[in-house]
């Protein structure tokens, strides 16, 4: 279900808003935004209190955030999880979060580019004992895929994801089959979570403002796997190959894929084994029938 804003929040939003107390923080610590690092602060706090609220958080949880910032987003999570950790790449903004949260026994921070460290040794680091956490963050939407399967592929995934993502992005997370939206981003995450976008968020809500709008997106991780005859990390190749040359039917980018060992007649064979036409294209075949191909090419190599 895709909801949107509405209008009156729209109009507010696009208002010119003072960020009197980002520029302070700004200009106390010196800190100036990295373009590479894409770098927007968010104006409007309300956007941070729905994406806590979207996380469901309680006394119990631990959460993981990517990309702390000034720590607006960081102030929402500690009021309602039981412990933070939050990651920043950027070292000027370390010192802004170092006073902001010195007296929050509750929050850790971190600083490192979170694709280069193994999420469960963070965890046993600056979480000791959590079994399970959930991931809250703005992301920088250069990196946005690579940080979402760096979580989803990990040994020890999170059981909620909510991110803010770019607008394409968040229609591509959760367009359906056969629509133009629709990816080999949409049917991976479709194996790993029920995914809906939650809010959209104007370009206007920025410092600096972006290009494009961004938008509120919500995996909920399935406790078991929806398809459970056929290893994830195998289905996801099956799914990248056949998305691979989006004009080629299935049986060519299949069988020319190379992805995954399988001979053309295996891929051939279990075309038809899963009755799912070769003539086909990738974004009309939806996640359960990528499983059962997968299923089917599997059990012939």
């Amino acid at each position: 279900m895709q909801t949107y804003l509405t209008s009156a929040w729209l109009t507010r939003c696009n208002t010119p808003m003072e960020p009197l107390n980002l520029r302070t923080l700004c200009n106390r610590y010196d800190i100036k935004f990295n373009k590479r690092l894409g770098q927007n602060l968010l104006l409007d706090d309300n956007i941070h209190r729905i994406m806590a609220e979207a996380a469901a958080l309680d006394p119990a949880d631990d959460v993981i955030e990517v990309g702390a910032g000034l720590g607006a987003l960081t102030a929402h999570l500690c009021r309602h999880a039981g412990r933070v950790l939050a990651v920043e790449i950027d070292r000027t903004f370390m010192p802004c979060l170092e006073d902001r949260f010195i007296e929050h026994a509750n929050v850790r921070l971190f600083r490192g580019d979170i694709l280069n460290h193994s999420l469960p040794k963070l965890i046993e680091e600056f979480l000791p004992g959590a079994t399970s956490y959930k991931m809250v963050s703005n992301l920088p939407y250069y990196i946005t895929t690579p940080i979402l399967f760096h979580f989803l592929e990990s040994p020890l995934p999170p059981t909620r994801i909510v991110v803010m993502v770019q607008e394409e992005v968040g229609i591509r997370m959760t367009a359906r089959p056969d629509s133009p939206g629709y990816s080999a981003l949409t049917a991976v995450l479709a194996c790993h979570a029920s995914v809906d976008l939650v809010h959209r968020v104007p370009r206007t809500c920025f410092l600096p403002r972006p290009e494009v709008n961004s938008c509120i997106v919500r995996l909920r991780l399935h406790e078991t796997s929806p398809y459970p005859g056929v290893e994830t990390r195998f289905l996801t190749t099956v799914i990248r190959s056949a998305f691979l040359q989006r004009r080629k039917t299935l049986r060519n980018a299949l069988t020319r894929s190379g992805q995954f060992g399988a001979p053309k007649e295996a891929v051939l064979a279990a075309l038809d084994a899963a009755q799912i036409d070769g003539g086909r294209r990738a974004q009309t075949v939806s996640p359960d029938e990528f499983a059962r191909l997968a299923i089917e090419i599997r059990a012939r190599i």
